[in-house]
């Protein structure tokens, strides 16, 4: 390089240096100018604001201050380069209020947002009225980016109230024809509060690369029902994806979760046990992370669960955007839901797949029927047992009769037993026991179908009483409140696993359960008393183990299996008293015996079982 090369160059690299320092002195001072006439604007806009006519704002009222603390500037003391965005800081907090005959929310200033949601109509179990959530600690803003990270929860939004419609407007300038506008909209007679996010002007702000914005809503769901522990086994975390009829939860009985939603989401739910919070995007988020955790129980501010939930909401660059969102604040009742055709009544917790189904299509249209005439919940959970027996009536018979039918083969049990008094003749003795069951046509399973019905019910019930809502607060003999445990003696120390308390509900169904066992034994066959360690598990384990299970579940769920186990006990003395008679029966089987082939014809069943003995014996042969 020739020695006129060189100073060409260092000559073009002064002159881009001092173009360069003359163009940032240039950007500041005009950044500072516009900074002025930003601040000219804004006090204009105040004062414009300031002269509108008293119908159009909601005052806060006298017994609704909030006790927010009031903010000297950003979060981290961070002066932003917007005039506007940095008067939009300093404000005074005042609430604004949304309300129809079902919900009442109350909105701040500061960010826009839902501050408190009072669900009419109901009382918490202390009777006091239900705020779903109320605090400064619930949030509901965007995170911007227009050249500097924004928040909006930490503005102070002006405020426009339309009461004649039940709208009321939040509008955050950043300059005289830029701003962020929320609308929210309550219709009467309903539970979905709509809001309308409209940015106008704003695509001179946010850059054009950025194709989504953060949502972020966090919600401490306060404690409303009698029992914590019963309260939060059945809330958590509820979402649907777009174009599809099921609805996923982050499970229940869990002390906290957490999951990442890589893919679209038509609806997030924090769902409490009879109340939930959703919120809803027609054009669906774009993903989110969402987690949950509880509160210690009989914490001071009566909290049950923090939810959050940060969602990404899809932008595009233009003059003009509007992000259509709704909420639902509102009961959690299976048909009230369904009625949105949204998939909301699957927050309900009903189950796995078979019990889900015996819930949507037995239990819960049984229960609304008599609802429509009986007002008296204990009458109406009597009659649902009553019609559920009447149901499986003829699997009980056929079992009661199966059982009957080995009792009276007893004698010719001890003939096969005595005739094969060896070990190594258990084979003989189990092949010469099965060919008199099949000549007589007694099937060993026939005792399992009424089992085989019932259970699946008694699972869908243990879902059901707990998560209606039709029975919350509503009271039955001893009990307050069927929805929650019953208590007769308060404790004055905790039992482990047990409680603090004494459920008379769950005592009576644990003695009942304890009756009908010791009644079923006597009538099992002959075979079944080699078996005197599950006979005990059966008479005292089983009665213990769902006493103290149930002490603490609620008192419907164990009014319910007490009822069935009367019933159970009733049908079981009506069949012996007045269709089985044992020597008539036995009759019947030898005659039906000795008109059998001789050498019956073996099912697979008792073909694989005996190839089974056969191999097991010769291993021990081996062995020897």
């Amino acid at each position: 390089m020739n020695k006129n090369t060189i100073w060409a160059v260092l000559l073009i690299g002064a002159i881009l240096l001092g173009f360069s320092l003359y163009n940032n002195r240039a950007a500041k001072e005009q950044q500072k100018e516009q900074s002025i006439r930003d601040s000219v604007a804004y006090s204009a806009a105040m004062e414009a604001a300031a002269k509108q006519e008293p119908e159009d704002t909601l005052p806060l009222p006298a017994d609704n201050k909030p006790g927010i603390p009031q903010p000297a500037g950003s979060a981290d003391g961070y002066q932003f380069s917007n005039a506007y965005l940095n008067r939009a800081l300093e404000g005074s907090d005042s609430l604004y209020v949304l309300e129809n005959d079902k919900i009442r929310i109350a909105f701040t200033n500061r960010g826009g947002q839902p501050y408190s949601v009072q669900i009419k109509n109901f009382k918490t179990y202390d009777g006091d009225s239900l705020e779903l959530f109320r605090g400064p600690t619930n949030n509901f803003s965007l995170d911007l980016y227009t050249g500097e990270q924004i928040n909006t929860g930490e503005f102070f939004f002006t405020t426009r109230v339309i009461e004649q419609e039940n709208i009321l407007t939040f509008t955050l300038h950043f300059d005289q024809d830029a701003y962020l506008e929320y609308v929210y909209v309550l219709n009467e007679d309903a539970y979905l509060l709509n809001l309308q996010i409209n940015l106008v002007g704003m695509d001179r702000y946010i850059p054009r690369n950025v194709t989504q914005m953060d949502l972020n809503w966090l919600v401490d769901v306060r404690h409303l029902e009698k029992g914590f522990d019963n309260e939060k086994n059945y809330s958590t975390i509820a979402y649907k994806y777009p174009n599809s009829t099921e609805v996923e939860n982050m499970g229940h009985r869990k002390a906290d979760g957490s999951e990442s939603i890589t893919t679209r989401l038509e609806w997030v739910a924090f769902q409490q046990q009879f109340f939930s919070a959703i919120l809803i995007a027609d054009e669906s988020f774009n993903s989110g992370d969402l987690s949950f955790r509880f509160y210690e129980a009989e914490n001071a501010d009566t909290l049950l669960m923090n939810c959050r939930a940060f969602m990404q909401i899809p932008y595009q660059a233009s003059p003009q955007q509007s992000i259509p969102l709704q909420f639902y604040f509102g009961p959690n009742g299976y048909y009230s839901l369904k009625a949105y055709d949204r998939s909301f009544e699957q927050i309900i917790p009903m189950g796995g797949f078979l019990i889900k189904w015996i819930n949507r299509f037995g239990i819960i249209p049984i229960f609304n029927f008599l609802n429509r005439f009986i007002s008296n919940f204990g009458l109406i959970i009597f009659l649902m047992t009553i019609i559920i027996k009447l149901v499986i009536s003829p699997f009980t018979f056929k079992s009661h009769m199966s059982s009957a039918k080995m009792r009276v083969l007893k004698p010719e049990i001890d003939k096969i037993n005595a005739k094969y008094p060896k070990k190594e003749d258990a084979l003989k003795k189990q092949q010469e026991t099965m060919a008199l069951y099949k000549k007589t046509g007694v099937s060993m399973m026939g005792g399992c179908w009424p089992m085989l019905f019932q259970m699946p019910i008694l699972f869908a019930m243990f879902r059901f009483f707990p998560g209606s809502i039709e029975l919350r607060q509503e009271g039955f003999l001893w009990a307050d409140d069927l929805s929650g445990y019953d208590s007769i003696l308060e404790l004055p120390f905790n039992i482990p696993l047990y409680g603090d308390h004494i459920s008379l509900f769950a005592l009576l169904m644990a003695l009942s359960m304890f009756f009908y066992s010791k009644m079923n034994m006597k009538q099992q066959p002959a075979t079944s008393q080699q078996m005197p360690g599950m006979q005990g598990m059966m008479l005292y384990f089983m009665p213990l183990m769902m006493l103290v299970v149930c002490n603490n579940l609620s008192a419907a769920l164990s009014y319910y299996y007490l009822l069935s186990n009367l019933i159970t006990m009733l049908q079981t003395w009506i069949i012996q008293k007045f269709f089985v008679d044992e020597e008539k029966l036995y009759r019947q089987l030898k005659e039906k015996a000795e008109k059998a082939p001789v050498t019956p014809k073996k099912s697979k069943f008792q073909q694989r079982l005996e190839q089974m003995q056969r191999q097991q014996q010769q291993q021990m042969k081996n062995k020897r």
